[in-house]
């Protein structure tokens, strides 16, 4: 993968973004972006979706398949980032979709969710070690550029559905993921005052 420029990166996750949900006012506990599986134009960047204030999920995708193609009843890795700019710790509870039959969660803490993303700080789903998240059992065919819903719902936050785009052919979201940490101005918590760096 051929490493972009911080306004390269940037300008990618803002034309890559299916939808950004308004961060004004309180949270709605049951935000849909859409029902319908489509292809995502590109699909290099997954979208980046707020759930209130706080809590915003950035860049997600699925992993590029190797051969091109995820057959049914294949797993396929899932990429994001969870930011919590507030000051309370916040919980994923809950990964889930029509179009799977369960997940499979990796964490330093061991299997299963719940998932929590400290105060001012972004959890780094796939990243470099832990955790990781698998969707299981694929209903369905799916291709580079293809999406299916998948429904994150935190304890503190409400839940939101997201069209999560397969990653396209040679940009697959491997570590560094697309926010080094190295680089302040890629990490979706930094206000100015503060910066985070993947959870471990």
């Amino acid at each position: 993968m051929t490493a972009l420029s911080p306004t390269c990166r940037r300008l990618a996750a803002v034309a890559g973004a299916v939808l950004v949900l308004s961060g004004c006012g309180d949270a709605e506990p049951d935000q849909t972006l859409s029902d319908d599986p489509a292809e995502v134009e590109g699909g290099a960047v997954g979208p980046d979706v707020r759930l209130n204030d706080y809590v915003g999920l950035q860049q997600v995708q699925l992993e590029d398949p190797l051969d091109g193609l995820y057959e049914a009843g294949e797993d396929a890795r899932l990429f994001m980032a969870v930011t919590n700019t507030g000051g309370e710790p916040v919980t994923l509870t809950d990964i889930s979709g029509p179009d799977f039959g369960g997940v499979r969660v990796e964490s330093a803490e061991g299997q299963g969710l719940p998932l929590t993303v400290d105060a001012e700080d972004t959890l780094y789903v796939g990243a470099e070690g832990p955790p990781n998240v698998t969707l299981l059992h694929l209903g369905r065919e799916l291709r580079s550029s293809q999406s299916i819903p998948v429904t994150s719902t935190f304890g503190e936050a409400g839940e939101v559905t997201v069209d999560v785009p397969v990653s396209a052919e040679g940009q697959n979201p491997t570590p560094p993921f697309d926010f080094p940490d190295d680089d302040p101005d890629q990490d979706p918590t930094e206000d100015g005052t503060s910066t985070s760096s993947p959870a471990t």
